[in-house]
């Protein structure tokens, strides 16, 4: 019994070494194809099994997954590895397979106006360390930031210089000029920004720095300084004959997102009622002075061409002498008869009339 109980355990360790074996060995007619780099394999063979599987191929497409995978699995092993922090990992090759991008490659960032000058004169950065020996505290510190080394923003005590008043407050100009820096390298990066979208720098108060402004720059700086205060210009005093400034209008209120359900059920029903109705709002004042205006541009153009039309067609020598200019009807200049010069406008159109009614030169006194 002992020698039949042995001989099965050794059948049984035999066939589930057998059966693991078989798990890791696949056999497959056409070669995968491996891509490790993005950890990829494409498999090239013809799916008989899934033809063979009826309605329900579920069985046979978790079983074909799980040889390709087996197989990826097993390319992998062959790489070569190395020990990071207690962890055996594989050293990925360079994936050979181009996957589409989701967004356009990103553009290569503009260098800065120091960049472009340090690449001219072949200066080239000096990587500095982060951390520092600090002498007053004793240790290592960082550079900048936070508890760095050589903070000058605790001391309790500021030696005042020779050349300073000695009523100036040293904290409050040290704090100053700090904020100055700040507000410099700020408008140093707007400025490359600027730069490198190829946008035009306005100046400081939309003023050229070359001494010749016109009115109108004038004018807007002015308009600039008087807005720029903590009320925005509403407490500004103003000359005695300025004149409001154009861009000061009126702010548009808003009604409420929500609450004020009845004003807005309102004006629903007063946009329904006004695109329901037949009668359309028509502004008869408006449409009228609308069309005046109209002939009378047609009339005067007319006017405008029968007179070019008379210059060009010149006077005509009859018998009697000569006479300048085309006919009266056209325009044209004539000597005696009613007159002198006759406009080419009738009277009652708003041309000059000279003599009251009478149709002649100058009036007799």
């Amino acid at each position: 019994m002992e020698g039949q109980s042995v001989e099965e355990l050794l059948a049984k360790a035999e066939r589930d070494e057998a059966e693991k074996l078989q798990r890791i060995t696949v056999h497959k007619e056409i070669e995968l194809e491996f891509d490790l780099g993005n950890l990829l394999a494409s498999d090239r063979n013809p799916p008989t099994g899934l033809r063979c599987a009826g309605p329900t191929p579920e069985a046979e497409l978790r079983a074909l997954a799980r040889d390709n995978t087996q197989l990826l699995i097993n390319q992998l092993w062959q790489l070569p590895t190395e020990r990071v922090e207690e962890a055996l990992v594989a050293r990925l090759p360079e994936p050979t397979t181009r996957l589409p991008r989701e967004k356009p490659v990103p553009r290569p960032r503009p260098l800065t106006r120091w960049q472009q000058f340090a690449r001219l004169k072949g200066i080239r950065p000096k990587k500095k360390t982060s951390l520092v020996w600090d002498e007053v505290s004793g240790q290592w510190r960082r550079r900048w930031g936070y508890q760095r080394a050589r903070d000058d923003t605790k001391e309790w005590l500021i030696e005042v210089p020779g050349s300073a008043d000695p009523m100036e407050d040293q904290f409050a100009k040290r704090i100053q000029a700090k904020k100055e820096r700040v507000a410099k390298n700020e408008l140093n990066r707007l400025r490359n920004l600027a730069r490198a979208h190829k946008m035009q720098l306005p100046s400081a108060a939309g003023m050229h720095p070359t001494g010749h402004q016109s009115k109108e720059e004038l004018g807007r700086a002015m308009e600039v300084a008087k807005v720029s205060t903590a009320s925005v210009g509403r407490f500004q005093e103003r000359l005695p004959k300025e004149k409001a400034p154009r861009s000061s209008g009126k702010k548009r209120k808003f009604q409420p997102l929500f609450g004020d359900f009845a004003a807005e059920k309102k004006n629903q029903l007063e946009l329904l009622r006004v695109m329901n109705s037949k009668k359309p709002r028509l502004d008869v004042t408006r449409a009228t002075n609308k069309q005046m205006r109209e002939e009378d541009q047609e009339e005067a153009a007319k006017r405008r061409k029968m007179s070019q039309k008379g210059k060009r067609k010149g006077g005509r020598q009859g018998p009697a002498g000569k006479r300048k200019g085309g006919p009266p009807s056209q325009g044209g200049k004539r000597k005696g008869g009613l007159g002198g010069k006759k406009n080419s406008r009738p009277p009652g159109l708003g041309g000059k009339r000279k003599g009251g009614q009478h149709q002649g030169g100058k009036r007799r006194k």
